[in-house]
């Protein structure tokens, strides 16, 4: 089985909210110093079920990742925790792409690298929470594509059963491949590298590609138009006071009109 992840390096989602800062563009979000890039969560438990999959079906993972020279650490995890390739799409125009132009350059290095069986993804980015390049990803192969998966039952037939979830409930599928699916925490614990996954990864040569070696026609126009919107999350709550149900409603739609939100 040949499989594709994809690996985004973001801020380490555990520094606090306030030292949030925005990139010079004003569309990516930058580490802030002294705060170290991580491997995107999702992401990590994406390559673990590859990885996973590869051991009990065999196969090839390769592991991607969009981004600066600053994302090489990532891809050097992702080879020390298994995969058997990696590969930096390190152009400066695609940095700042929006979804679908990310999901464009991303598809067109599966094309070159190969088509595979399997794409797995993170189901959103923690930096983000946007989860669309997935779909866009998938739209760009013609995959069919599901997520959140939450656990991978089996692989038979050219086909995969798996557990979506679904607010409270879970669905139980069966995807023919090749198919991309997202991938959510629930899903399993990813391993720690060994040591000698350390000494492969240390060892590897990562290669970059770059518009030269990707033709992606239309990228110029999928450039993000707007910043990062950045979003502060507070405890502090208000109760709405009224006599009924329906004063309380009014009175609700009237504060969220006074502050534009509705």
């Amino acid at each position: 089985m040949q499989i594709v992840v994809t690996i985004k390096q973001v801020p380490d989602p555990n520094f606090p909210p306030a030292n949030v800062k925005l990139d010079p563009s004003g569309r990516r979000i930058g580490s802030p110093m002294g705060v170290p890039a991580v491997m995107n969560g999702y992401d990590a438990n994406a390559l673990e079920e590859a990885l996973r999959l590869k051991e009990q079906h065999g196969g090839r993972v390769s592991a991607l990742s969009l981004g600066d020279e600053a994302c090489r650490p990532v891809l050097k995890r992702a080879v020390a925790m298994g995969a058997d390739q990696a590969l930096l799409l390190g152009d400066e125009n695609w940095l700042n792409a929006d979804s679908g132009g990310i999901g464009a350059v991303i598809a067109a290095a599966v094309r070159k690298l190969g088509m595979p069986d399997l794409v797995l993804c993170g189901r959103q980015a923690s930096d983000t929470d946007g989860g669309q390049v997935l779909f866009r990803l998938a739209h760009a192969l013609g995959f069919a594509v599901i997520t959140p998966v939450s656990k991978i039952e089996s692989f038979e037939g050219g086909a995969l059963v798996v557990q979506r979830q679904n607010g409270d409930t879970v669905q139980r599928l069966r995807v023919r491949l090749p198919a991309l699916l997202g991938i959510s925490s629930e899903i399993n614990e990813p391993r720690t590298p060994s040591m000698r996954g350390l000494s492969n990864a240390t060892r590897m040569r990562i290669p970059r590609w770059t518009a030269v070696d990707l033709d992606v026609p239309g990228l110029s126009a999928r450039v993000a138009p707007r910043g990062v919107r950045v979003i502060e999350s507070s405890s502090m709550a208000e109760l709405v006071e009224g006599d009924s149900g329906m004063q309380r409603g009014i009175a609700l739609a009237e504060r969220l009109h006074a502050q534009g939100l509705i």
